[in-house]
């Protein structure tokens, strides 16, 4: 009972803010003010498209302005790509098993890339997230209107992201953010992180397709986020994160969708709840979810309405899903580690004597 109690309070715990406290600024107003324009525009169902080109600002956190440049330029390379790939899988009406196979290949792929960028938030859990999202929204316009509003809405973020580089002016001609390359003894491990996401978002798709789940996306990105971090404690306690702070975002997007609010005031707290999301961020990830989760949805739902009461149950009934999958297949990769070390020990005492 003390064991489980202490880690209640662990996954409970305010981890201490870090140096950069504008971050949550910086990336609020990127949200905010695209989606703000959209909203005087009338056109707030594609609010969805700008929030997930301007979460590209969410990186780079806490780097010089030279380096975060760079790293939220291959954030949005890795975003935009699952927005474009998304958007043209509506278009193109893809059947379910299409979607699967494409996003799993995705997020094997965007595994790699993060890897080796050495992305913060690691891994491609946004861009798996912005695909499946832009997939299961009915086309609203030509492809390059949802395109062309992700693109100048990541542009807008990186572009604050920059503006603090205006104070000190100092740049650092060739400086760089290291690349990890594929090759040597970087190469096997990368390949195998970019199965396991593959596997995991597969096996959560297929599972949630075979139960009659009707958009499974939210279970395949689900399914991610354990892999996100590099032990196995830490990935066990991400899939518990994600479950508890979404359950607790739904009972803040039941709240908000209560009095059953017109377009408009829906999209409000769409802008207001990447504040909060981002300051909690880096201190509890289960508590940032608390506000993520709200977001996602009610953009979501100005995008491609339905029913109140399907949008909470499905939303949660697939992060129970996805969050199971995620952690079977950690443990299932540690349990394979630990045999693989166990004979590879073994032989080597068997060749000593």
């Amino acid at each position: 009972m003390k064991r489980f109690i202490d880690y209640l309070r662990s996954t409970l715990r305010l981890d201490p803010a870090d140096d950069d406290r504008r971050a949550p600024i910086r990336v609020g107003l990127g949200v905010a003010i695209p989606s703000l324009i959209l909203l005087l525009l009338g056109q707030q169902e594609f609010i969805i498209y700008a929030v997930f080109g301007a979460f590209c600002g969410m990186y780079g956190r806490g780097e010089p302005h030279q380096l975060r440049l760079i790293h939220q330029l291959q954030a949005a390379l890795l975003l935009l790509s699952g927005v474009v790939i998304g958007v043209m899988l509506a278009m193109l009406d893809t059947p379910v098993w299409g979607l699967i196979t494409i996003e799993a290949f995705f997020a094997g792929l965007g595994s790699i890339i993060a890897d080796r960028a050495r992305m913060r938030p690691g891994g491609p859990f946004f861009g798996i997230f912005a695909l499946g999202a832009c997939a299961s929204v009915e086309p609203l316009a030509p492809p390059w209107v949802p395109i062309g509003i992700s693109a100048a809405a990541a542009a807008f973020a990186i572009v604050i992201g920059f503006l603090g580089w205006f104070r000190t002016r100092a740049w650092q001609p060739g400086s760089r953010r290291a690349i990890t390359p594929l090759r040597g003894p970087h190469a096997l491990p990368m390949i195998r992180h970019a199965a396991t996401y593959a596997v995991a978002v597969a096996s959560a798709g297929i599972i949630g397709t075979l139960i009659g789940l009707d958009h499974a996306y939210w279970a395949m990105a689900s399914a991610a986020v354990p892999l996100a971090a590099a032990e196995l404690p830490g990935r066990i306690a991400r899939g518990v994160h994600r479950v508890l702070g979404t359950f607790s975002g739904l009972v803040l997007t039941a709240l908000i969708l209560w009095p059953n609010p017109s377009s408009v005031w829906l999209a409000i707290p769409v802008i207001l709840l990447q504040f909060p999301t981002e300051y909690l961020m880096m201190r509890n990830y289960g508590f940032a979810l608390t506000f993520f989760t709200p977001m996602i949805l009610l953009m979501t739902q100005l995008a491609h309405p339905i029913p109140r009461s399907t949008l909470i149950i499905d939303r949660g009934v697939e992060t129970l899903l996805g969050a199971a999958v995620g952690i079977a297949v950690v443990l299932a990769v540690g349990w394979l580690g630990r045999r693989r070390t166990a004979k590879t020990t073994s032989g080597l005492r068997a060749g000593g004597r």
